[in-house]
């Protein structure tokens, strides 16, 4: 390979991997990423719908990677923005608010003010018989988590005003531009077909008729680093039996991942440390935390695991009691180097129980929790060399 080829291969991968981290790139936003899409619009669309299954759409000031959904996953929500760390998580009515307020924008103007936007909004949550009040301040909020949302994604843009305002005084007033061009490649799919929203969840989770099962098990190696041979079909698990070492080549060239192979399946790792948009081990009590529970619990399932069936040593059940035992062991031992709010156990235990949930190394189950069997290379064991001591 000539120091040519090398330089465009490392610019696909730069261009896949913008896409995959923000699947609505701009010219305002994202520049840079934008024109390396444009420079290999070709190689990347070729690539998307023949290896992912994903339509990639490329115009001159955006392009827009229609990635599929998980399915019935809820640990990648969307939040709300704030100064720092994750936002609180959107509920039900920021989502529907969202959904709403989208239709709203595709009867408006160019440019409308904020009470024209909202009035429309009320038209639609009457329409769809809703039971959202935007006269009352937690659902102002929700739509204003919306909006400044829109406004992230470029769809919006607040020429004057404050919308964070408007959110304890609906008297407040701001002026939105709606860029309609953005508008347009925001949604991903229609609804027309689906009569629920399992239904639709389920739809958008379906690999292309044209991969089968190679399209399914990258997106889910993409979409969430965890591979588990339990949760595949029976025929994307023969699939991924047969090409799991061509595939740890095809991630290497086009994503710029290794994949750990495992018994149990598979963990894709980053070596730059940023193809995500959540890490762990990381910085912050929470994610310290989470590390020194999931230690005391791969303790206590380590050796039993060893002598099971593949199918007990991929999820490895421990008791609620012995999760709440984890807990207090760390409260105990280690409180001081945590978050003041960290020395009540209760809510130190919910934080690690979300976050760890949402890496997939936990799981509830009716037995109790079930810890995933890559927890075990988030806790070592220390072993010395005879004579050394």
């Amino acid at each position: 390979m000539t120091v040519e080829d090398t330089h465009m291969a490392a610019e696909r991968r730069t261009a896949l991997r913008a896409l995959l981290m923000q699947p609505l790139l701009t010219d305002e936003r994202s520049a840079d990423d934008l024109l390396l899409v444009r420079r290999h619009r070709e190689h990347l669309t070729r690539l998307c719908t023949e290896g992912l299954g994903y339509r990639l759409v490329v115009e001159p000031k955006a392009a827009r990677l229609y990635k599929a959904g998980l399915g019935r996953d809820a640990t990648r929500p969307l939040r709300k923005p704030i100064n720092r760390g994750q936002g609180r998580r959107f509920e039900p009515r920021a989502y529907a608010l969202l959904c709403l307020t989208l239709a709203a924008l595709t009867r408006c103007p160019g440019q409308l003010l904020l009470d024209e936007l909202v009035a429309q909004v009320r038209s639609a949550v009457a329409d769809a018989g809703l039971d959202v009040d935007l006269d009352k301040t937690v659902d102002r909020r929700a739509m204003a988590a919306a909006l400044v949302v829109l406004i992230e994604l470029g769809v919006l843009a607040e020429r004057d005003g404050d919308l964070a305002r408007w959110v304890e005084d609906s008297e407040a007033q701001s002026l939105l531009d709606v860029r309609r061009d953005r508008l347009t490649l925001l949604a991903a799919a229609g609804l027309s077909g689906a009569t629920s929203p399992a239904e639709l969840l389920d739809a958008a989770a379906l690999p292309s008729a044209a991969g089968g099962a190679r399209v399914a098990v990258r997106r889910a190696l993409l979409e969430s680093p965890l591979l588990s041979l339990t949760d595949l079909t029976e025929d994307q698990a023969e699939w991924w039996s047969r090409n799991r070492n061509r595939e740890t080549e095809w991630f290497r060239e086009h994503v710029g991942l290794e994949l750990e192979l495992r018994a149990e399946g598979a963990l894709a790792i980053d070596p730059d440390e940023t193809l995500t948009d959540v890490v762990f081990p990381g910085p912050g009590s929470q994610r310290h935390a989470a590390l020194l529970v999931l230690v005391q619990l791969v303790g206590l399932v380590r050796e039993d695991a060893r002598s099971a069936e593949l199918a007990d040593r991929v999820w490895r059940v421990v008791s609620e009691g012995a999760f709440e035992q984890a807990v207090l062991f760390v409260v105990a031992e280690h409180s001081r180097g945590l978050r003041k709010a960290y020395a009540d156990a209760e809510v130190l235990g919910e934080d690690v129980l979300d976050l760890l949930t949402e890496f997939g190394l936990l799981r509830r189950t009716d037995e109790g929790l079930a810890v995933h069997a890559s927890a075990a290379r988030y806790a070592p064991q220390t072993s010395y060399a005879e004579g050394l001591f």
